[in-house]
C-alpha cells in the first residue's frame, strides 16, 4: 500500500515530455478551449436541461457551472504553470497525492474524454441528418442510431470520429489551423442566432422562469443544481488545455490566458444563447437534440434554420478535435509512465505526436459514438470531470507546500479560501448528479483500481525506480 501512494518526481514528467514540440500560444489555446466548450454543450444541452430540470432558469445553471469552472480553471492554471507536462489532472495528481490517486483521476478522465468525443459525434449526427433529409437523402433506421434507440449503429457519428482522427494524425499544425478557422465561423453564427432570436422572444415563455415542479431540495435549487451538474459537460474544454501544457510556449503565462479566456467567452455565449432559446420557444418543447434549429423552425425562419445547423456542425467538429487531442495526450501519459502498455507512450518520429494513443482513442470513441445515445454519454462524462475538479482544487494546498516545485508564474488568488470553496462546490455537484450516473461511474472507478492493482503497479516506471 505504501508503494501505491509513492509520488512521482515532477522532473520525471518534464524529461519524458521533452519529446513533444511546444507550438501553442495563448491565442491557440483560447481557440482550442472555445473549440471544445462551444460544441454539443451549446447546441444541444440547453434544450434538454430546460425541458427536464430547470425551465428558462437553465441560463442560471450555465452561469453556476461557469463560475465553478472558472475557479477550478485557476487551479488548473496554477498546476500547469508549476508543472507544464502532458496528462493534465492525472500528472498533477500523481505528483501531489501519489500514483494511485493520479491513476484514479486519469482513469476517470479517460472516461470523460472518450465519452465526450462520442457525445459530440452523436450530436453532430443529429444535426447532419437534418441537412440530409431536405435533399432527399435518408439513411436506413439501422444506420441512424445504436441498439438502445432501435437501430444497429450510428454511422454518421462513427464516420465523423474517423475524419477528426485523420486530421489529428497529420500533426499539430494542421489541426491548429482547422481549429482556429472553424472557431471564428461558429462563434459568428452563434452571435447571429442570439441577435436574430432577440426579435422573436415572447415574454410569456419566461413565465414561470423557474417552474415550481423543478424546485426540489436542497433549498429549492434541486432542478437548477442538477442542470448545472449536467452541463459541466460543456465546460471540460479547459481541462484539455491543461493536458496540452507540454506543447505550449511559455505555459506559465499562456495556459491561464487560454483557460480564463475560454471560460469568460463561454459563459457570455451560453447564458445569452439559453435566454434567447427559451424566450423563443416554451421550455416544454425543447427536449430535442437540435433545439436551436428547432426554435428557428418554430418561428418560421427556415433559411436561418439551415445556417444554425451549419454552425452546429462546425462547432461540434471543433469540439471533437480538442477532446480527441486531450484524450490521446492523457492516454499517452499513462503509457509513458507504464500504467498502460508502453506502446501508448510512443511518439511518432516525424509527426511528433503520440500516434498509437491517437489510434486507440479513435477506436474507443468511435465504438461508443456508434452504439450509445447522447444523453447517456453526457451524464457519465460529468462525474469523471467533477472528481478531477475536486481533487485539483484541494491539491493547490499541498502544491504550495512543495519545496521541490518552483512556480514563478500564475498562482490561484485568495489562497487557501478559493481552492477549498471550488473543491467543495465540485463535491456538491457530484452529489447532485443522477443516482444511476453515480452508480455507473463508481463501477468504472472500481474497474480502474482493479486494472491498477493487477497491471499498473507491476509495470509502473515509478515503482521500478
Amino acid at each position: 500500500m505504501k508503494n501505491f501512494f509513492k509520488k512521482v518526481p515532477v522532473n520525471t514528467f518534464l524529461k519524458a515530455d521533452s519529446r513533444l514540440t511546444r507550438h501553442l500560444n495563448a491565442r491557440d489555446l483560447v481557440a482550442l478551449g472555445i473549440g471544445a466548450v462551444i460544441g454539443t454543450g451549446i447546441f444541444i444541452l440547453p434544450g434538454h436541461e430546460a425541458a427536464q430540470h430547470a425551465g428558462p432558469a437553465v441560463a442560471i445553471s450555465f452561469l453556476l457551472a461557469a463560475i465553478v469552472s472558472g475557479m477550478v480553471g485557476m487551479a488548473y492554471a496554477e498546476f500547469s504553470s508549476a508543472m507544464p507536462v502532458a496528462g493534465s489532472a492525472y500528472s498533477f495528481g500523481s505528483v501531489i497525492y501519489g500514483e494511485i490517486v493520479g491513476w484514479i483521476i486519469g482513469w476517470g478522465l479517460l472516461l470523460e474524454y472518450f465519452l465526450a468525443v462520442s457525445a459530440e459525434a452523436t450530436g453532430f449526427a443529429s444535426y447532419f441528418n437534418n441537412i440530409l433529409a431536405p435533399i432527399g437523402i435518408h439513411l436506413p433506421k439501422a444506420l441512424e442510431a445504436g441498439p438502445m434507440e432501435g437501430g444497429v449503429i450510428n454511422l454518421s457519428a462513427v464516420l465523423i470520429v474517423l475524419i477528426v482522427a485523420l486530421i489529428l494524425y497529420q500533426g499539430a499544425n494542421l489541426s491548429k489551423r482547422v481549429e482556429n478557422i472553424a472557431v471564428i465561423i461558429k462563434v459568428a453564427i452563434i452571435i447571429l442566432f442570439i441577435v436574430i432570436g432577440l426579435f422573436y422572444i415572447k415574454a410569456e415563455n419566461y413565465v414561470p422562469f423557474y417552474p415550481k415542479k423543478f424546485q426540489t431540495p436542497p433549498l429549492g435549487m434541486g432542478g437548477i443544481s442538477t442542470a448545472a451538474a449536467t452541463v459541466f459537460f460543456a465546460f471540460i474544454g479547459f481541462d484539455a488545455l491543461a493536458a496540452n501544457s507540454a506543447e505550449t510556449k511559455d505555459p506559465a503565462k499562456n495556459v491561464v490566458k487560454g483557460i480564463m479566456g475560454t471560460v469568460i467567452i463561454a459563459v457570455l455565449l451560453y447564458v445569452s444563447f439559453s435566454l434567447v432559446l427559451t424566450g423563443m420557444v416554451n421550455y416544454k418543447r425543447l427536449n430535442v437534440d437540435d433545439p436551436a434549429a428547432y426554435a428557428l423552425k418554430v418561428v418560421g425562419l427556415t433559411a436561418w434554420n439551415k445556417l444554425i445547423t451549419v454552425g452546429a456542425l462546425v462547432g461540434i467538429f471543433t469540439a471533437m478535435i480538442t477532446m480527441l487531442l486531450g484524450g490521446s495526450r492523457l492516454l499517452y501519459a499513462l503509457g509513458r509512465d507504464g500504467l498502460l502498455p508502453d506502446s501508448m507512450g510512443s511518439v511518432h518520429a516525424k509527426k511528433m505526436i503520440p500516434d498509437h494513443a491517437v489510434i486507440v482513442s479513435t477506436i474507443v470513441a468511435a465504438i461508443f459514438a456508434g452504439l450509445i445515445p447522447l444523453m447517456e454519454l453526457a451524464s457519465l462524462i460529468n462525474a469523471g470531470t467533477l472528481i478531477a475538479f475536486a481533487l485539483i482544487s484541494f491539491g493547490i494546498i499541498p502544491l504550495r507546500h512543495r519545496k521541490d516545485i518552483v512556480n514563478n508564474g500564475f498562482k490561484m488568488p485568495f489562497y487557501p479560501v478559493l481552492p477549498i470553496i471550488s473543491g467543495l462546490l465540485s463535491v456538491y455537484f457530484i452529489w447532485m448528479l443522477p443516482k444511476m450516473t453515480k452508480i455507473m461511474v463508481g463501477i468504472w472507478l472500481i474497474a480502474g483500481i482493479v486494472v491498477y492493482v493487477t497491471y499498473g503497479v507491476r509495470h509502473s516506471k515509478l515503482q521500478k525506480q
